[in-house]
């Protein structure tokens, strides 16, 4: 795990962590078991419902019992990984030792991007009293997405602009204050695995 600088445009901190995950291989594993688990792909679920005018993408959702799983060990090893990128964010953030309890990592998804699709709704990851034990967000760009294909997350606060890179780890607060959404990808394909790290049930 190496961590990242983000482009800051001024003087003060947007909160949002970035890490290159190690290996770099575990990204290609995790997009072939989204291409081989075409039983599991759905279209992309935003709040309850599926709503193309808000997110176009083909998920799959994994929820935590299954990572046990035969087949599933990929993300054992993800979340070693995502956890070492965590530790490194407590560590430029001290305050966050202060909570008394563990966060848990529940459901979280894989998604599928293709040209003429994005998450194009500005939104925040704690929205609704169904959300408010969400305290950060995380997501691993699975691909390379090169500038000209678009695909890019804008943070539209902190007039942030995020191209993906194979393996670009990011944890940021799952508040308002982080907005954001995703550019249409104009060419090829965007892989993400994304999800939040909450208070226990």
């Amino acid at each position: 795990m190496q961590r990242e600088i983000l482009p800051n445009h001024n003087d003060h901190p947007n909160f949002i962590g970035a890490w290159m995950l190690e290996p770099l291989s575990i990204c290609d594993e995790i997009i072939t078991y989204f291409e081989k688990s075409k039983g599991q792909q759905k279209k992309g679920i935003s709040g309850q419902a599926v709503n193309l005018k808000t997110k176009n993408s083909i998920d799959i959702t994994i929820s935590p019992k299954q990572l046990n799983l035969a087949g599933n060990e990929v993300f054992r090893s993800y979340f070693e990984s995502l956890f070492d990128c965590y530790k490194d964010y407590v560590f430029q953030w001290p305050f966050l030792k202060t909570f008394k309890e563990e966060l848990h990592v529940g459901s979280f998804n894989l998604q599928r991007y293709q040209s003429g699709q994005h998450f194009q709704k500005i939104h925040t990851e704690r929205a609704s009293l169904g959300t408010l034990h969400r305290l950060f967000a995380w997501m691993t760009y699975l691909n390379d997405v090169d500038s000209d294909d678009g695909g890019s997350t804008v943070f539209t606060h902190y007039d942030l602009e995020i191209q993906p890179k194979r393996g670009l780890t990011l944890i940021w607060p799952a508040e308002w204050t982080h907005a954001h959404k995703g550019n249409v990808l104009r060419k090829n394909s965007k892989y993400v695995i994304t999800g939040w790290m909450h208070f226990p049930s």
